[in-house]
């Protein structure tokens, strides 16, 4: 499909008018060309209509990106005055988390306008080169987006604090403890299964939006406020120049290494740690199990640990000095640092690539076994001097580690053309700790075999990277070059990502956001659902599940002689006691009678009293044991104007059939043969139509009562059938009356 067509199926039509226009500067560009005339004033009027299309849309995105930050600002200030008060109720933080949801959606939708028309000025700047000869492409990098910077304008901080609050509404006002984020940030290996897949660019904020809801946004640095340059991470990767590193990884041999030096957002004196790691592949100390070990050095020490004038030795001698990690850590830690430094002087490596991406990180905080990052702007640069250029020259004549030119300043305009890489995908990866026993839960197993993901198996960056830029140094290249000839875009499953209903609601997977938490509860106990940490166990942990405006404590899962195995998908199980608090007085009668026929008299035994809200927003169908649980046995508790609603939905049906009926009546009795037949057709239509109001008011009910999803709440086919049927009523009177009319016309 052609860019022109791709972007007319694409626009949203309340938008339509700040859209480039490219078919309107295609043609005039074209309907030029043919005419064999170009002058120098018809490229001026070009260039002019590209600014002010520019401008247009940059103006555009910068104004809703305002307005959606405004309504972000609002819920956060909302969530604050819920602080103030302990005993929010539940229905208050759920309302928030759909106000959230449909910023997400929107964040979403300008997200798609974003790169739509950034495609669409790097394809029309690309056709006015080359049908006129020109170097527009220069101006437009150079000048137009220095003006109107369009590509460098960035949704993940607006992600990630939609993240946070929907976090905090799903604990329902109960924050996390700031010490879970920074877990792991010094952990020295890591051991995990992963996959890699390509993510469109259409689809890439999409995908977030899907995960964030199960998984919050993991943000290392809780003590300070979360910036775009925070999500920046830059690798050195080192080789030789044979790339035997190169070649290791590719065929996959025992003890292939990648050696890379690693750090996250801006270097500067703030922020002067990186880290130096090692990726083995099949380790013999591991018994063949593929492992990524790290240690953590400041930068001004890089460079002398490169070159052996800072030794491991010297290394473990200033971590006993600090005295702030054990004997086993240090260990640990200079084994890594011995063997990377053996490496690097046995294997003559040198800088050879940087690879740089903009990440974020999917993970319930304090916990390694399950992990997604989403790496977008993906772009691979040459560190090497093998050609002759001397990127990594200092002004006093040394060589750094890495290119001082370069920082985190993406799409890199300042770097040669010769130099630089742009992936043209976000790359989507899922580590799962597989050796203790986790396994990817049924939403994230959903999510990798729908239509917005396209798995690419043992992907790796560097190979990627060294095989784009060092193409005539390497003999082998991936398989995967192939697939970026293709479109991985696959056909839309319907039902899947996000979309809204035809009052538009925010819609996840075709769901509202409320059901999804409902969905994680009933998959607690399948296969597929996270196992709890080792050191949790053994514990006894409990659950309070809302009843209308109220919460109680749910019977204790942890019984004698009874072993646990309580999954957190996107619920947080602490081992900090709940405070307990007062029953919200005041409750109506229909509460009141709904949560004394829902709860088993064994949990009125147990005396269980009120709890805040946790993410557990159901209750547990009476009378199953917490062991035996199976998917559906959360019941989704309505508020009882539902049930009203859905009363007065078939009484206005019932209504319509009564005038049907007396209409129906009243040609029976008074009318010819004709009138009777139609009266009599009437009568039939109305008892169908009764009987079908009655069928989807029971059915209404049912799922509100149980809680399952059979079929949609809004009734779609019903006014559909209703107007059949009396179109076909009508149509059955005229073909009736048409002999008696015409014979009266013939007749006249």
């Amino acid at each position: 499909m052609k860019f022109g067509a791709e972007l007319n199926s694409k626009i949203n039509e309340t938008w339509r008018d700040s859209y480039i226009h490219y078919n309107k500067l295609k043609n005039h560009l074209k309907n030029q060309y043919t005419n064999g005339v170009w002058s120098a004033q018809d490229d001026k009027d070009f260039v002019n209509q590209i600014e002010i299309e520019l401008k247009k849309v940059f103006t555009f995105v910068q104004v809703r990106q305002k307005a959606l930050i405004s309504r972000i600002d609002y819920c956060e200030s909302v969530l604050k005055d819920y602080k103030e008060i302990p005993k929010t109720r539940a229905t208050a933080y759920d309302s928030v988390a759909d106000s959230l949801a449909e910023i997400l959606i929107d964040v979403d939708d300008l997200a798609k306008f974003h790169e739509l028309n950034l495609t669409g000025f790097e394809k029309i700047v690309k056709k006015h080169d080359k049908w006129t000869g020109g170097n527009l492409k220069l101006y437009y990098f150079g000048r137009l987006l220095d003006l109107y910077p369009l590509d460098k304008q960035r949704f993940d901080v607006m992600i990630v604090r939609i993240s946070d609050m929907h976090d905090l509404c799903r604990l329902y006002g109960n924050p996390r403890s700031i010490n879970d984020y920074s877990q792991g940030g010094d952990q020295t290996a890591f051991e995990r299964a992963t996959n890699k897949y390509w993510i469109h660019p259409d689809h890439i904020t999409e995908v977030k939006a899907m995960i964030l809801l199960h998984l919050p946004v993991h943000v290392f640095n809780q003590k300070k406020q979360y910036e775009s340059k925070d999500a920046a991470v830059s690798s050195i990767y080192y080789d030789n120049e044979d790339f035997d590193l190169y070649q290791e990884r590719l065929e996959r041999d025992k003890g292939a290494e990648a050696i890379r030096i690693r750090w996250y957002g801006q270097s500067d004196e703030l922020n002067d740690d990186v880290y130096i790691e090692r990726k083995t592949h099949h380790a013999a100390w591991l018994n063949d199990k593929s492992v990524k070990d790290r240690f953590r050095l400041k930068e001004s020490q890089v460079n002398d640990f490169i070159s052996g004038a800072y030794s491991a030795d010297n290394f473990r001698q200033d971590l006993e000095k600090k005295g702030k990690m054990d004997q086993i850590s240090i260990a640990e830690n200079y084994f890594v640092a011995k063997g990377i430094q053996n490496s690097v002087k046995t294997k003559n490596l040198k800088p050879m690539c940087r690879v740089f991406y903009n990440r974020t990180a999917f993970q319930l905080p304090g916990d390694q076994r399950l992990r997604i990052s989403l790496d977008s702007n993906l772009t691979f640069i040459k560190e090497d001097h093998m050609d002759g250029k001397q990127r990594r020259l200092m002004p006093d004549g040394s060589h750094n580690w890495r290119r001082p030119d370069v920082s985190i300043d993406h799409p890199f305009r300042n770097v040669n053309d010769s130099d630089i890489l742009r992936f043209p995908y976000a790359i989507l990866e899922t580590k799962i700790q597989s050796h203790l026993g986790q396994e990817a839960p049924t939403w994230l197993t959903s999510l990798l075999n729908s239509h917005l993901v396209y798995e690419v198996p043992r992907f790796s960056k560097y190979i990627h990277g060294a095989s784009c830029l060092f193409k005539n140094r390497i003999p082998v290249t991936p398989y995967w070059l192939d697939e970026l000839l293709n479109d991985i875009r696959k056909p839309v499953i319907p039902n899947v990502g996000l979309s809204r209903s035809q009052s538009f609601r925010a819609l996840f997977n075709g769901k509202h956001r409320r059901s999804l938490a409902y969905d994680d509860l009933s998959d607690l106990h399948s296969e597929s659902g996270l196992l709890p940490p080792p050191k949790q166990q053994s514990k006894k942990i409990s659950l309070s599940f809302a009843v209308g405006n109220e919460t109680r404590r749910s019977t204790k899962l942890s019984r004698k002689g009874q072993s646990t195995n309580v999954p957190h998908l996107s619920l947080n199980f602490s081992s900090n006691p709940i405070p307990e608090t007062k029953a919200t007085p005041g409750r109506d009668i229909i509460s009141r009678f709904w949560a004394n026929n829902n709860f088993s008299d064994e949990k009125k035994k147990e005396g269980s009293k009120s709890l805040p809200m946790t993410p557990a927003s159901a209750m547990m169908e009476r009378g199953t044991p917490a062991g035996n649980r199976k998917k559906g046995s959360f019941i989704k508790k309505l508020d009882p104007k539902a049930f009203f609603a859905n009363e007065r939905t078939f009484i206005a049906w019932l209504q319509f059939c009564a005038l049907l009926l007396t209409v129906s009546l009243n040609l029976l009795n008074n009318g010819d043969r004709i009138s009777r037949v139609v009266g009599a057709c009437f009568i039939v239509f109305s008892s169908t139509i009764s009987i079908y109001a009655l069928a989807r008011f029971q059915l209404r009910a049912y799922q509100m009562r149980t809680g399952r999803n059979l079929v949609n709440m809004e009734d779609i086919y019903g006014p559909v059938l209703l107007c059949v049927l009396l179109v076909t009523a009508l149509g059955i009177n005229f073909y009736l009356r048409a002999p008696l009319l015409f014979a009266s016309s013939g007749s006249g």
